[in-house]
């Protein structure tokens, strides 16, 4: 599974940004804000890889480590499912899948 490029941390506050330039943290974080169908997007693809790894046998704090992402963040996402009608039924190990094909 390929993980998302991090992205990289902020070193200064809005606020500091915008007594730099001379306007307002609003006007500094509108600027350096993510679209928000980009945000969206990423966010719905984050979601559908907790329930995938979810449905493989991932134990919530291993999906976190994964993703890169808090174990808080997996466990609402993981109820967020649920409250949806998702099905969260974790595969057959492959080996048990295999032998109830030859019985």
């Amino acid at each position: 599974m390929t993980q998302e490029p991090t992205r990289e941390r902020r070193t200064v506050t809005a606020r500091e940004l915008a007594d730099r330039f001379g306007v307002s943290p609003r006007t500094v974080v509108r600027m350096v804000a993510e679209e928000r169908a980009a945000y969206e997007g990423r966010s719905r693809q984050r979601r559908d890889q907790i329930v995938e790894l979810h449905r493989q046998g991932l134990k919530g704090y291993e999906i976190a480590r994964e993703l890169n992402v808090s174990a808080g963040l997996v466990s609402t996402r993981l109820k967020e499912a649920r409250s949806a009608g998702v099905d969260l039924t974790r595969y057959a190990a492959a080996g048990e899948t295999h032998e109830q094909g030859q019985a």
